[in-house]
């Protein structure tokens, strides 16, 4: 019977050590097992005589160690599986956002290349239209240059726009999509070209080596003289503007200013006046290839763009 008491109370005491230690950082675990293993002890030796040192107060102790380890061990496998099912969910999350990251980046990058492939074409063709339409009584035969230019110009355009469309239908990264025939600095005469046909004044000078450039800063630099040019052409069309290019050891320095004269002949405050997207276009092509971008009036009328490119190593091929 006396066994039977003290098989009783080793089990009842392995049962609570246990439950402890399936919930307790470990080193309280550890602590109230040896706690319950000295009391078990005393209880014996003070109530039934036991000697300290013998099988029989062994077996209790023994009993206890092993529940308060298998415990401890049910909650470390606990904490284990919870710790992963966490890491697990917070990996989807960040999926998730990035998933939707890529999304909106790729949506503002498809909105800025038709942006900018459209704005220069169109804005060409309405100011050659308006040409047309001012001679086609007086001088038939300047209306029909300015017509051909309008034909050109919308030619261009929609070539231009099949392209750009054609390369963001095709599967890939934007990187790889990067590596494609894209515009750049080498189309600056031709671009030159197209608004001075259109009766603005420009002039450009090229500074330093001229050299090949990666793909994205190369497009970057393009966009930014194209669209900078086209807000000069619509928002002071009388203007004289002039395009620096600096090739500089470590990138490519745009800067395109006028002189901001509108089309009454006065002084205009400049092509950043509107409420279109070409400012904000020019600073997301240059951030987009970690540059820095600058734009504003100029003292005594006119406005300036300023853009520097770095050459960095993620833009390089």
């Amino acid at each position: 019977m006396i066994d039977g008491g003290r098989s009783l109370l080793n089990l009842r005491s392995a049962i609570a050590v246990y439950t402890v230690a399936s919930r307790v950082p470990r080193r309280h675990a550890w602590a109230y097992g040896g706690l319950a293993a000295l009391v078990v002890t005393v209880a014996r030796v003070v109530f039934s005589g036991s000697a300290w040192l013998t099988p029989e107060m062994l077996a209790p102790i023994a009993s206890i160690g092993m529940a308060t380890a298998v415990g401890d061990s049910l909650r470390s496998r606990r904490a284990y599986v919870a710790a992963i099912e966490e890491r697990a969910r917070r990996a989807e999350e960040t999926r998730e956002e990035e998933a939707e990251r890529r999304v909106m980046e790729e949506r503002l990058y498809i909105a800025r290349e038709l942006h900018d492939v459209l704005a220069h074409h169109i804005a060409l063709i309405n100011v050659q239209a308006q040409v047309a339409a001012h001679l086609l009584a007086t001088e038939p035969e300047q209306a029909r240059t300015a017509l051909g230019h309008v034909r050109e110009a919308g030619k261009e355009a929609l070539d231009e726009l099949r392209t750009t469309v054609g390369l963001l239908r095709r599967p890939g990264s934007r990187e790889e999509l990067l590596t494609e025939p894209a515009p750049g600095l080498d189309r600056l005469p031709e671009l030159v070209d197209s608004f001075t046909a259109a009766g603005l004044e420009l002039g450009w000078l090229i500074y330093g080596d001229p050299r090949p450039l990666p793909a994205p800063v190369d497009l970057a630099a393009f966009r930014i003289v194209q669209e900078a040019l086209t807000n000069v052409s619509k928002h002071a069309p009388r203007a004289t503007a002039t395009v620096r290019i600096d090739y500089a050891a470590d990138g490519v320095i745009v800067d395109v200013a006028d002189d901001g004269r509108s089309e009454a002949g006065g002084v205009s405050s400049g092509n950043g006046t509107g409420t279109g997207h070409g400012l904000i276009g020019m600073r997301e092509r240059a951030l987009s290839v970690d540059g820095t971008f600058l734009a504003g009036p100029v003292d005594g009328g006119g406005f300036r763009v300023h853009a520097v490119l770095p050459v960095s190593r993620k833009n390089r091929p």
